[in-house]
């Protein structure tokens, strides 16, 4: 506990810790916080491919690695996310830099062209224009934030990525459902969270405002988030729920939550990702268990190379919303 403590992050935060994963996984997970993690980007299919932009990279002295679970994303190894900024292929939007874990959540989404898709809380447009990537700019994207700043910033990405599909909407995501009840073949959920999973013992500036007070706020706001999500999606469809951080209370606890509001409405559906590793997620916490079917959804804590992530898929069965002809 005491090297723990020493590495600066709060002392209640760290004392949680030690009680969420066994000393291994927790030494694991303080080897990440300490860790100055690569540089990683996505190819823009939109506007190129793998093969492609990786000639035109390597050519520039870039040494890259192939992400072996996404092929279309790279692993900077021998230079900065500054001198990548300033190629010709970054200020065309060939690529995107985006973390390892962030790929994730579209991924299992899984969006198709044709498909009616919501970005609930899409700023600043990683998942976004990564979606419309999948969905080779066919079918409709409502990309969906409440700050103005940070949807300057979406338009902005969704504007150099060339994504043609996705218009925004700047709205309280709880109340979303009721301009669009049950519209959406998939929806996204990326919650705003107390980004545990991004802590570097080395920049306080990631870690000084946590609190477990805020957390618990957040908890509060991920769960409407989710169950106006729920109410956004038809039945059959899918939504992904997802957090960059650790906590117990924003994560599996609000899976939970909503397992026990919408109960005979959604399923949990298993999470897998050939080459990828992931975590088991946490069944119990602080003297309550978990639905057993909390068993399907992952965590990824951080490494080296990924940051921290926790990641539900659900499955809609049956109408939440009632039609009044």
């Amino acid at each position: 506990m005491t090297d723990i403590r020493q590495k600066g992050l709060p002392e209640e935060f760290t004392t949680r810790l030690t009680h969420l994963a066994p000393s291994d996984i927790v030494t694991r997970i303080m080897q990440g916080f300490s860790s100055k993690r690569p540089t990683t980007f996505r190819v823009n299919t939109l506007k190129t491919d793998a093969s492609s932009l990786l000639k035109r990279l390597t050519a520039e002295q870039f040494v890259l690695e192939v992400n072996p679970w996404y092929p279309n994303s790279f692993i900077l190894k021998n230079s900065s996310q500054k001198a990548l900024t300033e190629t010709p292929e970054y200020k065309e939007g060939l690529l995107y830099v985006q973390s390892l874990s962030s790929m994730l959540p579209p991924l299992i989404l899984d969006p198709k062209p044709g498909e009616r898709v919501l970005d609930i809380a899409a700023a600043p447009g990683s998942k976004t224009t990564q979606m419309a990537t999948m969905m080779q700019n066919k079918g409709e994207i409502v990309a969906n934030d409440t700050s103005h700043v940070r949807m300057y910033r979406l338009r902005a990405n969704l504007n150099m990525q060339g994504v043609a599909i996705a218009r925004t909407t700047q709205t309280d995501g709880r109340g979303f459902w009721q301009k669009y009840p049950e519209y959406f073949d998939k929806v996204l959920v990326d919650v705003p969270c107390s980004m545990e999973g991004r802590f570097n013992v080395s920049d306080p500036k990631t870690y000084e405002d946590w609190s477990l007070k805020k957390v618990r706020e957040l908890s509060r706001l991920q769960r409407w988030l989710l169950r106006s999500a729920i109410s956004a999606t038809k039945p059959g469809g899918t939504i992904v729920y997802s957090t960059c951080t650790i906590s117990p209370e924003e994560n599996e606890e609000v899976i939970d939550w909503i397992l026990t509001k919408e109960k005979g409405n959604v399923t949990l559906e298993t999470i897998h990702i050939d080459k990828l590793y992931a975590d088991p997620p946490i069944v119990a916490w602080q003297g309550k268990t978990y639905d057993a079917a909390i068993e399907k959804t992952v965590r990824i804590y951080p490494t080296e190379r990924m940051e921290g992530f926790y990641i539900a898929k659900l499955k809609k069965i049956r109408s939440t919303v009632s039609k009044i002809d």
